[in-house]
């Protein structure tokens, strides 16, 4: 049975348990959410050692990581790097985006190495499989798309981008709007020149039940691709992106009914005063569905610096409501990122959730805060770091900083805290004994 079944019966796994556990929710609270689709938990039984981990509401927000090789880049273990230092710095996903080299073996090296739900984007391989058979993207057939839906299922994949949306009249509408950046998603584009080249409808929205019985069968979780997010923040918001989403609702409802998890990707480029409408209108149009944004980049001028607009929209999309952010690095529109590069936007992304989670209320966001704080107050520095969410940083910069035990090398002498704990009569328990 599948995870929605299960749960409708009130089946109590220990997978669920796990979940319940890690969110401090009860369980048969976790039940109704993932019975009712605002929660779901991407975990594929062929996955080796898998972890599992929900996402959706009432739950923390997560975080997911891009890795993977491209066609001028074909190092796995440059690749295999990304996933430890993925995984060192907390991530709760990864996936692999690889268009490079031998995707699968690429797919099961990462799938061992990561006891963490994976994702992928099946068009990707079929696309590249078909110009290495046949010598075009747009000589794809039907069949090769859904036959690699399958293969990686089989391996264990947990969740899958499938651009379903991206339909001949979405594409009409985007004909019609005159866009400034037409379309950045690459699998989004994939399909656009296959249909328009075919003659036919994207095969994912016209045999949607034939991908809802693969997916049923194997219980991974589909994630609805939004193949025309925007690009730029001017064309945020507009018709194809919104004929897109009233397509993604109607196909969450039919997956529902075959007892499918399902998740609903969004944008994207959005300006700050459209992100929270976004958020809200995706939960509206999708009944609560759970989603997954990319950024949201608030603005297109932060070249090398995109983690921090993407932490910044990311920061505002799940304290809205979004349930699961898409890292962005430095890198972004620039190349494929380099291990630093994960690590500074995978942080810049988990600053981003917990800030959410805090204004979500979300069990022990506001604690960690406070815990942070009271130790800040006693200049407790060890209590400062274990509570960190880079405790290396952490160390980094006082050690190169000459910071002490009892102030850092900012203030020295002058701490505030210090100051002020000594006159209002609250001494400071210091490394150092009390001040």
């Amino acid at each position: 049975m599948t995870q929605i079944e299960n749960s409708k019966k009130g089946i109590v796994t220990p997978l669920l348990e796990a979940v319940a556990r890690e969110e401090s929710l009860p369980v048969g609270d976790l039940l109704a959410l993932i019975a009712s689709g605002q929660v779901v938990v991407p975990f594929n039984v062929r996955h080796p050692r898998l972890r599992p981990m929900g996402v959706g509401r009432r739950l923390r927000t997560k975080v997911n990581v891009n890795i993977g090789t491209s066609k001028d880049y074909q190092n796995v273990e440059d690749e295999l790097r990304k996933v430890d230092v993925a995984l060192d710095y907390g991530t709760d996903t990864i996936m692999d985006l690889s268009t490079g080299g031998d995707m699968k073996k690429i797919r099961a090296r990462i799938l061992d190495r990561a006891p963490i739900p994976l994702g992928t984007v099946p068009i990707y391989q079929a696309a590249i499989q078909a110009i290495d058979r046949r010598g075009s993207i747009v000589a794809m057939t039907e069949d090769d798309l859904f036959g690699v839906i399958e293969e990686q299922a089989r391996e264990g994949v947990d969740f899958m981008t499938v651009h379903c949306g991206l339909t001949l009249r979405a594409v009409e509408r985007l004909k019609a709007q005159g866009r400034v950046a037409d379309i950045v998603s690459r699998g989004g584009a994939f399909h656009l020149a296959w249909s328009l080249h075919n003659g036919k409808e994207n095969p994912l929205f016209e045999h949607f039940d034939r991908l809802l019985e693969l997916a049923r069968t194997y219980d991974f979780t589909l994630s609805l691709g939004d193949g025309l997010r925007p690009g730029s923040i001017l064309d945020a918001t507009d018709r194809p992106q919104i004929e897109e989403l009233l397509t993604l609702g109607e196909l969450v409802r039919r997956a529902w009914a075959a007892d499918v998890q399902v998740m609903v990707e969004g944008p994207g480029h959005v300006p700050l005063d459209q992100v929270e409408m976004n958020i809200k209108l995706e939960k509206r149009l999708c009944q609560g569905a759970p989603f997954y944004v990319l950024g949201p980049l608030v603005t297109d001028i932060g070249a090398g610096y995109d983690h921090i607009v993407g932490a910044i929209g990311g920061a505002i999309a799940a304290a809205a409501g979004a349930d699961f952010l898409c890292y962005v690095t430095p890198a972004e529109h620039l190349g494929l990122p380099s291990a630093d590069d994960v690590r500074d936007g995978l942080i810049a992304s988990r600053i981003a959730g917990h800030a959410a989670d805090i204004v979500k209320g979300v069990p022990g966001a506001r604690e960690r805060d406070l815990k942070l704080s009271q130790a800040r107050k006693r200049l407790d520095w060890e209590g400062q770091r274990n509570l960190a969410l880079d405790p290396r940083k952490f160390d980094a910069v006082r050690r190169d900083r000459k910071s002490g035990s009892t102030a850092c090398s900012m203030c020295g002498d002058y701490c505030a805290m210090r100051l002020v704990s000594e006159f209002l009569g609250t001494p400071v328990e210091t490394d150092a004994g009390r001040c």
